[in-house]
């Protein structure tokens, strides 16, 4: 298992929180003007119909008279009317500010992924991502848009209530009211447990669907290693636990909910009760005692409604700290106020500002050692001139990805600088840098889509005849001819329909498009055949001629051709030189190289 852990949330109703989340209603501030209004007139006509029986029963029951009824049918039936147009309006505008609210946070969360530096993607799970993005954002937007709609019918159905109930006799509505100081005790106490299980639920999704993840994308190295009875047992243990804390969660919401109702039983027996004495004492009416039955059931429906929001509300806490801290997370790299005034951000670019990059690079007296860990760089000092092809040789550990990371900037130095042009980097924009250079990963990554959109991932401008001259410089243009549709050939999730080696070379060509300064091949060809290896070697040959480039190869007949070879031992440089030249010393190089060609 990931040995990611969640931050733990032990505080009650977080009203700061939610004062946050509103913020995103700010933009559907008419439609929630339009839904509070339109709440309040539900409420207030729930209030009325009760007293409209206690007309009926005054004026028609007990005078036996039907005398005036034409008129209360129409005011009755224009009451109804009202509530059904009102209803209407509450669902079409409560519907749109959920869609329009979940949109909006999902849009700000992926917006704030796309922001976050390498070493939030190190440290937290996929699922645990995709959890917050869809689950928990969803559960949200309905908490927003349906729950705070209940709470002002709520309120204002019981605030009417309770206003007629003591405008018509407020001895008795005193005493069936009464019950709600008991009530208020046992909302707490319930709400209280109803998030501490809450949370436990979100936070065992958050690791299912993380699971979930794994398990699909290691679906053929479970089948080889024969893993599947394992997974299922760790994979039943993670939905165990959510089920419990499910459980407990459906536990205490099913006792609150029926205590709420028993008070509310009691709340009619007291009107009942004291009601039936006043009729026989005559201090009041037929009609007054049937409205007052009423009202007391009307009274407590509000607040059984208010009990299950305020427990979705608990429970949807659970989801909001999460969704938050993630949208608030800060990126570890972020370019000061200054820089980005003159260079824009990722989202904004000012390109009009961004200087020309001619590719020098000089790392001085740079130490880095990521998160919690040792230090893998101290006092490492490198220059590297435009043009030059270098390549970084090592044992697993040694530092050579590192260097490379440092040098894009996915990572930042603890202390020294590194220089672009003779600038440092930090005076300059991230994406300015980044959008310079060219990466091919050992293990390339497609998109859902053709190749032809794929290779365009490159330069989104780029035209058609362009895509495929980048195509043709990698080597790729024959194997994509040979396809069905061609450059309009569906490459499957992930490239799943293309050879690793086909793969390799469509990425190669996204690459080679954006025309970067800089060009990194981080193990390119460690994965594919020889055959495939030689295509991509006159490939490189080819388009690195002029560009700053640097090469990761444990294959050492890739890096023959590099201008300059730098062997890594412990993030130290122990031998450099092209390769002729570390052959001849017969040091380190010369050894990790025979020891790889001793059969030829």
């Amino acid at each position: 298992m990931n040995a990611f852990e969640e931050q733990e949330y032990t505080k009650k109703l977080d009203l700061q929180l939610w004062k946050k989340l509103l913020q995103y209603t700010k933009p559907y501030k008419k439609y929630m003007m339009i839904l509070g209004f339109v709440m309040i007139i539900v409420g207030g006509i729930d209030a009325i119909f009760p007293l409209m029986t206690k007309m009926a029963i005054d004026q028609f029951v007990v005078p036996k008279t039907v005398e005036g009824l034409p008129l209360f049918g129409i005011k009755y039936a224009l009451l109804v009317l009202i509530q059904c147009i009102s209803i209407g309006i509450f669902i079409l505008m409560a519907g749109k500010v959920e869609t329009k609210l979940c949109y909006d946070i999902r849009e700000r969360g992926f917006r704030r992924l796309q922001e976050l530096s390498f070493s939030y993607y190190d440290t937290t799970p996929i699922g645990w991502m995709m959890a917050r993005m869809t689950s928990d954002i969803q559960r949200l937007a309905d908490s927003i848009a349906w729950g705070l709609v209940d709470l002002v019918w709520g309120f204002t159905m019981m605030g009417a209530v309770a206003g007629v109930m003591l405008f018509l006799n407020w001895k008795l509505a005193l005493i069936v009211l009464s019950v709600i100081p008991v009530l208020v005790v046992i909302s707490v106490f319930f709400q209280n447990k109803i998030l501490q299980a809450s949370r436990k639920v979100r936070k065992t999704n958050s690791r299912i669907t993380g699971a979930f993840n794994e398990g699909i994308m290691g679906a053929k190295t479970t089948k080889t290693l024969v893993l599947e009875e394992s997974n299922l047992e760790e994979f039943k243990g993670l939905t165990t636990k959510m089920y419990h804390s499910s459980v407990k969660v459906a536990i205490f919401s099913s006792i609150y909910l029926p205590i709420v109702m028993t008070l509310g039983s009691v709340g009619t027996a007291l009107a009942i009760s004291f009601g039936g004495k006043g009729i026989m004492l005559q201090t009041i009416g037929y009609g007054t005692l049937v409205a007052f039955i009423s009202y007391t059931v009307q009274f407590f429906e509000p607040i059984r409604e208010l009990a299950r929001i305020f427990a979705e509300f608990q429970s949807a806490q659970a989801s909001a700290e999460r969704v938050l801290s993630m949208i608030e997370t800060q990126p570890d790299i972020q370019d000061e106020e200054e820089i980005l005034k003159i260079y824009g951000d990722i989202f904004e670019p000012k390109k009009e500002n961004w200087p020309n990059m001619k590719g020098d690079i000089s790392f001085e007296n740079v130490s880095f050692s990521y998160k919690e860990g040792e230090k893998v760089l101290e006092n490492f000092n490198l220059d590297i001139k435009a043009g030059e092809k270098v390549a970084f040789v090592g044992e697993t550990g040694s530092g050579k990805s590192t260097i490379i990371n440092l040098a894009c900037r996915f990572y930042q130095p603890n202390a020294g600088r590194i220089l672009v042009d003779g600038v440092d980097y930090r005076e300059r924009s991230q994406l300015w840098l980044q959008a310079n250079l060219g990466y091919v990963l050992q293990t390339p990554h497609l998109f859902s889509g053709t190749l032809m959109e794929n290779i365009r991932y490159g330069a989104l401008e780029a035209t058609d005849q362009e895509v495929i001259e980048a195509a043709k410089l990698v080597n790729a243009h024959s194997f994509i001819m040979k396809m069905e549709k061609q450059y309009h050939s569906e490459v499957g999730e992930g490239g799943s329909r293309l050879s690793m080696g086909e793969k390799q070379l469509i990425s190669f060509a996204r690459a080679i498009l954006a025309s970067p300064k800089i060009f990194v091949l981080d193990e390119a060809t460690s994965s594919i055949d020889t055959e495939t290896e030689k295509m991509i070697q006159q490939a490189i040959d080819k388009v690195l001629e002029g560009r700053t480039s640097f090469i990761i190869a444990h294959r050492l007949s890739t890096i023959r051709s590099a201008d300059r070879i730098i062997v890594l031992k412990k993030g130290e440089i122990v031998e450099e030189g092209n390769h002729e030249e570390l052959l001849n010393k017969g040091g380190y190089y010369y050894r990790l190289y025979t020891n790889q060609f001793k059969d030829s």
